[in-house]
């Protein structure tokens, strides 16, 4: 398999709906992203091995960015003619994919941080693999007990 590189995500055209999220892509694929999506306070760690996709929308959810987390398959032009973008990390590595959004590489699994406010918008993650998917939303730790 050859190397991956990072690639930068283009603005897509996104539909929030009350079954799941639809995301078109720049080559006229549209994908539907099933299920309402659980909502996590501050930080989601993913479950190791799992495809980690990560969506950041504007506030309105009708358009936003979609990157691939470690994806080592897809090949870049594909992503590129798609409008998807992709970063890949090392294990113990953590970039800023966005503003108010983190991602760090612990061992085989994903660990996401969000910022919703510094990121203007609604912030989304999936894992998935062949034996199914999972959506969730994160909002910002604000740090109160209630």
């Amino acid at each position: 398999m050859s190397a991956r590189s990072d690639i930068a995500p283009s603005t897509l055209s996104v539909e929030l709906d009350e079954g799941g999220i639809y995301v078109e892509y720049h080559d006229g694929r549209r994908v539907f992203y099933n299920g309402v999506p659980q909502k996590v306070e501050g930080t989601l760690r993913t479950k190791p091995g799992k495809h980690v996709q990560v969506l950041v929308t504007d506030e309105s959810g009708t358009e936003g960015v979609l990157l691939y987390i470690n994806d080592r398959k897809t090949a870049d032009e594909i992503l590129e003619d798609s409008g998807v973008g992709r970063v890949v990390l090392e294990p113990g590595e953590t970039s800023e994919v966005f503003p108010g959004v983190e991602v760090e590489l612990d061992g085989y699994a994903v660990e996401v941080t969000a910022d919703p406010d510094v990121a203007r918008g609604r912030v989304f993650v999936f894992e998935e693999d062949d034996m199914g998917e999972r959506s969730y939303e994160l909002f910002a730790a604000d740090g109160d007990d209630e």
